[in-house]
């Protein structure tokens, strides 16, 4: 297992969710911690990450780093949301083989999940029925990315483990409008629409300054920015979300999430979660030295009959708990402090209707969630106005 003394790579560590799991390791006593930028190191780019291991050597790695957006962006940039996610997993689970990595965290999605998948969602649901249209690429990316760490698990006997958060919102949060998700932009379309109204003009122009909207900043007109934000639905007063506002949703606190994720890092291995009695032929595929020995073959646990078929191995992380997109605007407007009114554009799609999952395996595991969604919008919004 891990100590205090390993050395951890977080990739993404800058992230909603990476730059949380860096700060719970801190605060748990893990300070050898690897973190790059995407200045620093493409992911994307197969030998700069070989590179990077070749220098680094780390001994676990948390693999936070992903190409994400919401419906709009799903929808527009579909061929770069499976061709990027797929290259940045290929390439830092690979690596990560090949350098021997003891332990390794896959932190994928719930949109893995079939769009009419019974609710709640159980891990066991995934691969029966089609995927959601506006988020199939991510999905198929993510699902990839799960079995590879079950395949190299099952293959050479190691040690990685697939997480799949539902929505997650907290600090550091991406307010971009172009690409963020539901209730981030949804937190900026009200604040934004406030200030209008209110005449705060001076704010608007701090807002647009930190996060320019298709290149309209602060130091353009009245009427250019007025036009720009109209086209995301921000006017005075008003604001007007895309869908009907009736699709659930569940929300999960990203310090949460990181909780979990260095939870399961630190106490869960694989052999935990299949049982211990199915996998007990198996052991990790590595030679004392730390090298790893690429002709390992008792891990080829799913080439043994007598193991049954092992899949499903990933972990759900979330509350279990959900409410409407309708119910989220009015926990937003709250927090705000919103006069204005909200309407909802019935002519856009409101993705999948239902995204509740099972957390049965996780609360085994040891583990369960603390912040909730009225709590938590409410800090979301606090954390905003001090970014700006």
């Amino acid at each position: 297992m891990l100590d205090k003394n390993s050395k951890i790579y977080v990739a993404g560590h800058h992230g909603l969710v990476g730059s949380a799991i860096w700060n719970n390791l801190v605060q748990r006593g893990y300070t050898n911690l690897v973190g790059r930028s995407h200045q620093e190191l493409d992911l994307t780019d197969q030998s700069a990450v070989r590179r990077f291991f070749d220098e680094e050597r780390p001994d676990a790695v948390v693999l936070a780093a992903a190409f994400v957006g919401g419906i709009m962006a799903n929808s527009l940039y579909r061929a770069d949301f499976i061709m990027m996610n797929m290259k940045i997993q290929c390439n830092v689970i690979s690596e990560a083989y090949a350098h021997g990595v003891k332990k390794l965290l896959f932190l994928g999605s719930t949109c893995i999940y079939p769009k009419n998948a019974p609710q709640p969602m159980k891990e066991d649901c995934l691969l029966t029925s089609p995927l959601e249209y506006t988020n199939e690429e991510y999905a198929i990316a993510k699902i990839a990315g799960l079995k590879m760490c079950e395949s190299y698990n099952l293959q050479y006997g190691t040690n990685y483990i697939a997480v799949m958060p539902t929505n997650l919102y907290g600090p550091n949060d991406n307010f971009h409008l172009e690409n963020s998700h539901v209730m981030p932009a949804m937190m900026r379309k009200v604040y934004l629409a406030k200030l209008i109204h209110d005449g705060k003009w001076d704010k608007i122009a701090v807002d647009l300054n930190k996060r320019p909207v298709e290149g309209v900043t602060g130091i353009d007109s009245h009427e250019e920015i007025l036009t720009v934000l109209g086209k995301y639905g921000i006017y005075d007063n008003k604001v007007v979300l895309w869908g009907t506002g009736t699709p659930l949703r569940e929300f999960l606190w990203s310090e949460d999430m990181a909780d979990a994720s260095v939870h399961i890092l630190l106490n869960v291995n694989f052999s935990d979660i299949i049982g211990i009695e199915k996998y007990s032929s198996v052991h990790y595929g590595a030679s004392t030295d730390g090298a790893v020995d690429r002709n390992h073959s008792a891990g080829r646990g799913g080439a043994i009959p007598k193991l049954g078929e092992i899949r499903n191995c990933h972990i759900n992380v979330g509350t279990g708990k959900e409410l409407t997109i309708r119910e989220l605007s009015e926990l937003v407007v709250k927090a705000v402090g919103f006069e204005g009114t909200v309407e909802f554009d019935a002519t856009k799609p409101d993705g999948t209707m239902r995204k509740l999952i099972d957390v049965t395996k996780l609360h085994s595991l040891g583990w369960t969630h603390k912040v909730e969604i009225e709590d938590g919008v409410q800090k979301l919004f606090e954390w905003y106005r001090q970014s700006l």
